[in-house]
């Protein structure tokens, strides 16, 4: 596929286009709602399907079928990342309305370091042929360490890049309103939505190692596998928010995406033994996205799942009253109650 020089100033003019167009919407901090995550969400995923009929109408219903499949794998995978940004904002405790900042210039970082890897991929594809058996054998063993860890391991402060910027220049200790960078004294000082920043883009390399070799399973075309990510990343932020408080309701799609994985690094390696039709993957990939999505509704967390099983087992252990006796008055039944302390607080200087 000969993609000319045109089409992709054509397609990187637009991606600035939209981020800058994104960028004065959200010039005013604020804490972005449900309603207006929604609005962008529909936006994005709107765009990325719609260009999959340009494609169509350019390229033939191959390259649409192989960008559609590509899109829909960045997606995915990249509801998976959510988890590791609300970890990170979490551990730096960053006020909401300041998370929108960090996770724009955050895609911005993502986009370039995601098109200097796929260039890498795809030439050492070129070069050296049976680098594909090993992103193959890469994918299954990903899957395969998906599926045995549980939840998310990770500890942001200690993070070598992290740890390297407080090596570099000196840190503030409160949040500056937007600002990455002040200058004190005349002496530049970072603050901690710098930190948050760097540590954003240092798991988005992380997850680049997982997501490049996964799309050059579906496709080696590398106007597809950018156009189909940049595409992707581009709605992570407003998917972020949309998906905010309710991301530990989707505990199966964990399951979900290491099938895929696998799936595609099977898939990988058996490429020279088998061509696999680009609309089976599509649809092998859609359907596992559906189930563990069902799956995942249907069934419930496996925290919720333990706490109802000790409150089960906690009402199984109460002695049952002896025959003939009287109930205990109420009074007498009802449980002490803790009172908040002033303040919102709990009393013994917890919070809540």
């Amino acid at each position: 596929m000969h993609v000319p020089l045109w089409a992709w100033a054509a397609f990187v003019g637009a991606v600035l286009g939209l981020l800058t167009i994104d960028l004065l919407a959200h010039r005013r901090a604020h804490v972005i709602g449900f309603r207006e995550a929604a609005w962008w969400s529909l936006l994005w995923v709107s765009l990325g399907i719609g260009f999959a009929g340009v494609i169509w109408a350019w390229q033939g219903p191959g390259a649409a079928g192989e960008y559609t499949a590509a899109w829909l794998l960045e997606k995915s995978l990249s509801v998976d990342n959510l988890f590791v940004f609300a970890l990170i904002f979490s551990y730096f405790k960053v006020p909401r309305e300041y998370q929108h900042r960090v996770l724009f210039y955050g895609v911005l970082g993502a986009l370039v370091l995601r098109f200097i890897f796929i260039a890498a991929g795809v030439a050492l594809l070129e070069q050296f042929s049976f680098i594909i058996y090993i992103f193959g054998a890469f994918l299954i063993y990903t899957a395969v360490k998906m599926l045995r860890d549980s939840g998310v391991e990770m500890d942001p402060g200690q993070s070598r890049a992290v740890s390297l910027l407080r090596r570099v220049m000196p840190v503030t200790d409160q949040y500056q309103g937007q600002h990455f960078v002040l200058r004190r004294a005349g002496k530049l000082v970072a603050t901690p939505l710098l930190a948050v920043l760097v540590a954003i883009e240092t798991a988005d390399v992380l997850f680049a190692f997982d997501s490049v070799p996964a799309a050059l399973g579906v496709t080696d075309r590398t106007f597809l596998i950018y156009t189909s990510n940049a595409l992707a990343i581009l709605g992570l932020r407003s998917l972020f928010f949309l998906l905010s408080g309710l991301m530990e309701r989707f505990h199966r799609l964990a399951t979900g995406l290491a099938f895929i994985l696998a799936f595609i690094g099977v898939k990988m390696l058996l490429t020279d033994v088998w061509h696999m039709p680009i609309t089976l993957s599509l649809g092998v990939i859609a359907v596992a996205l559906a189930v563990s999505v069902i799956w995942s509704l249907l069934t419930e967390p496996p925290a919720q799942e333990a706490q109802e099983a000790g409150e089960a087992g906690e009402v199984a252990e109460k002695p049952a009253p002896e025959a003939g006796s009287s109930p205990t008055p109420a009074a007498d039944r009802a449980e002490p109650r803790e009172v908040a302390a002033p303040g919102g607080g709990l009393p013994g200087g917890r919070s809540r």
